[in-house]
């Protein structure tokens, strides 16, 4: 009898601290946002504060569904790894869901598309890709960027940084003659970089969609994020934030109000 009822308080003890221990769909648990915090209108800290497009749109996803949400910077090279070992619930940072992305993380529905833009200094004859040849160009190591220049203009020179802070550094001091950002960041860095006379000289556009990313079966935390992104789209947040942060980029008819 005794043996019997140390085995029933046993499992009854295990219950309840598994219970306690929440789980990656949420509720209780506050959980581990991966974002950077330079990249310009998109993710990045401000007076302490982890802000942007897609780090505000999370949380007014989060605020529909009752999520409690932490954000911590890190390098986009290491994001999706960190993803996927646990180490962050959900990556948020206009993660572009490609094919390759796919085998190593899962994806929420589409909340945005891939936008890039080719920036250089006015002199540096840089007009469109068929100017890149020879040219040293920086791209972000690991983003689309990246490989949208080796498939666009292969015969220029990838200069790959850990960041978009080392790479605008680059650009304005000379040490590179052009780069390739998202084109939101890139308008954000000419316009507020007056003295270096940078100019988006080409904006391409795409119809990859970035989603926010989490560890391979996640289900439940997914389909609650997914859950909170209708609510936004439908209830107008969605284009609020939008107009906060990208004013001047087109609004997509699916995440107009009302769909």
């Amino acid at each position: 009898m005794k043996k019997t009822l140390v085995t029933a308080l046993t499992a009854t003890l295990l219950a309840a601290l598994t219970a306690c221990g929440g789980s990656d769909s949420g509720g209780d648990k506050t959980l581990r946002v991966g974002t950077l915090s330079d990249s310009k209108p998109n993710a990045y800290q401000e007076n302490g504060n982890y802000t942007g497009f897609d780090n505000e749109l999370l949380k007014a996803i989060a605020a529909k569904e009752g999520l409690k949400l932490e954000f911590a910077a890190t390098e986009f090279s290491a994001l999706l790894g960190q993803v996927a070992n646990g180490t962050f619930d959900i990556g948020s940072s206009a993660i572009s869901q490609t094919d390759a992305r796919k085998k190593t993380v899962d994806f929420s529905a589409p909340y945005n598309y891939q936008a890039l833009g080719i920036e250089a200094k006015e002199t540096a004859g840089i007009t469109d890709e068929n100017s890149l040849a020879g040219k040293r160009i920086g791209v972000v190591q690991g983003t689309v960027s990246d490989t949208w220049l080796g498939t666009n203009a292969p015969t220029a020179q990838a200069v790959r940084f850990p960041n978009d802070a080392a790479a605008l550094n680059a650009l304005k001091t000379g040490a590179i003659d052009g780069a390739v950002f998202d084109q939101a960041t890139a308008e954000d860095y000419a316009k507020n970089n007056a003295d270096a006379k940078l100019k988006v000289t080409k904006a391409i556009t795409t119809t990859i969609p970035h989603g926010f990313a989490f560890k391979k079966g996640n289900t439940d935390l997914i389909n609650k994020i997914n859950d909170g992104l209708k609510k936004v789209i439908a209830d107008g947040t969605w284009v609020k934030v939008h107009d906060q942060f990208e004013p001047t980029a087109p609004v997509p008819a699916e995440f107009k109000a009302g769909q």
